[in-house]
């Protein structure tokens, strides 16, 4: 039995009512195991297959799991086949398919570590959109980066900044997601951390945290823009009482989800709200709301002045073949990692650069290394890698094992070439031939311990 706030039961068996019974006894059961596959990639068969339960219903992408199994030994997870995420939190997908037009879109994922709605986010944008997915703390920053390298899409921009450096960006999204940091109350039976820190006052602070942050990013959402604000907590200070606040404070209507999902509880306020609660939903606890912008200015892109422009980089020949229609992309080299990104975004990116800080851009196709270029490890995960024009190497999951621990693996290769292991098709990385050796550029930092 997990011990919590007698401040925080009394609150919710008088939300609850005649449901908070389930609701605890709910806080006590082991929490559903979900994952989502990346459509971009040919997932066959699917992950665990012997262990799907059913289809996550407003992610069709998504299924549950009987068990939880061990996803750090699985290759697929390494290769960016899916992301393992929390059911509930999937619900993004239903707002947001329900807000997005079917033309280019710029969205800003404004607190987007480890990575699980940026990467759902990217599997659902308009063709020609772009994804900035931002984390404010280096750490995690550096996890979400990971997180999109193996997700391996190129229209996105990994950003970690605090939510003030977009402030001056006046209407330059018109989509922006904030799952807001929050006191966590959703979490109480994934996370004993969540339930020490919970007090009263930490649930003010909360608050407080999430004003400032919507109010630092109003400006930068379009005339007409969605606000989709979400947390994983059951405070309605934290929830409905946001979005009311920001009704109150800004000229700006809440917006309904349409759904059919009897799970989802809706709020009975005007500003519409859902929340997921265990007892109802296989899931954890969430809380999502849409908010339309009715005021504010048009984005302009104002092109810096400059003395003299560099020519865009020449991309290596023997890298040409493993890149798609490289017209739709503008190369850049950013000191010796060269790379590309969408064309029509090219100059949005660069105006992005100069007033947050970039951390990963596109997708990063290699390094200089003493006249020669080393294929990137992102390269290797990147969706459009043409497959067929590089040297392959299936192996089998212990091989792939040892790749990912980066030990030593051992076949016959042609001398001196850049070889791409693959698990039932899935790319993992390169080795290249020395010799008497094969060299292992799995990511250090990436590497399996287990």
């Amino acid at each position: 039995m997990i011990s919590l706030p007698p401040a925080f039961i009394e609150r919710m068996t008088r939300t609850l009512g005649d449901e908070s019974e389930a609701f605890f006894e709910a806080l006590n059961s082991a929490s559903p195991a979900s994952i989502r596959l990346n459509p971009a990639k040919n997932v066959y068969p699917l992950p665990f297959s012997e262990l799907i339960d059913r289809q996550v219903a407003w992610c069709p992408e998504a299924c549950y799991l009987k068990e939880r199994p061990v996803y750090t030994l699985d290759p697929y997870l390494h290769g960016g086949a899916y992301y393992v995420q929390e059911a509930s939190s999937m619900f993004l997908q239903t707002a947001f398919r329900q807000i997005a037009e079917n033309t280019p879109l710029r969205v800003l994922d404004l607190c987007a570590a480890p990575g699980g709605k940026s990467t759902l986010l990217a599997a659902n944008l308009p063709a020609g959109s772009l994804l900035i997915s931002n984390e404010v703390i280096k750490s995690r920053a550096s996890i979400l980066k990971e997180n999109i390298i193996k997700w391996g899409y190129d229209n996105i921009v990994v950003t970690n900044s605090d939510p003030s450096r977009f402030s001056g960006m006046k209407g330059a999204f018109d989509i922006i997601l904030v799952d807001a940091p929050c006191s966590g109350e959703g979490m109480f039976r994934k996370d004993e951390k969540a339930i020490e820190e919970w007090s009263e006052n930490n649930l003010r602070l909360c608050e407080e945290r999430q004003k400032r942050i919507i109010s630092d990013i109003w400006d930068a959402l379009s005339p007409e823009g969605y606000l989709v604000y979400s947390t994983c907590t059951y405070n309605p200070g934290e929830n409905e009482d946001i979005l009311s606040w920001i009704l109150a404070t800004f000229d700006a209507e809440s917006i309904a989800i349409r759904h059919e999902y009897p799970e989802i509880t809706n709020t009975r306020t005007p500003a519409r709200g859902y929340h997921f609660y265990p007892h109802k939903s296989a899931g954890e606890g969430l809380f999502m709301g849409v908010i339309r912008k009715k005021d504010g200015q048009p984005f302009t892109l104002k092109k810096e002045k400059r003395t003299s422009q560099n020519p865009p980089p020449r991309l290596p020949a023997d890298i040409l073949p493993l890149l798609p229609d490289i017209t739709n992309y503008t190369p850049y080299l950013a000191g010796t990692t060269l790379g590309i990104m969408p064309s029509p975004h090219a100059e949005f990116i660069q105006y992005l650069e100069s007033k947050a800080g970039v951390i990963y851009k596109g997708c990063e196709i290699g390094e200089s290394v003493k006249g020669s270029t080393r294929p990137a490890h992102s390269l290797a995960l990147f969706h459009k890698l043409q497959q067929q024009h590089a040297t392959r190497q299936e192996v089998d999951l212990a091989t792939a094992l040892q790749y990912l621990r980066k030990e030593d693996i051992r076949f016959e290769a042609p001398r001196g070439a850049w070889i791409l292991i693959t698990y039932k098709g899935i790319a993992l990385g390169w080795v290249k031939e020395a010799g008497n050796r094969l060299n292992n550029y799995y990511p250090k930092e990436w590497r399996v311990r287990k």
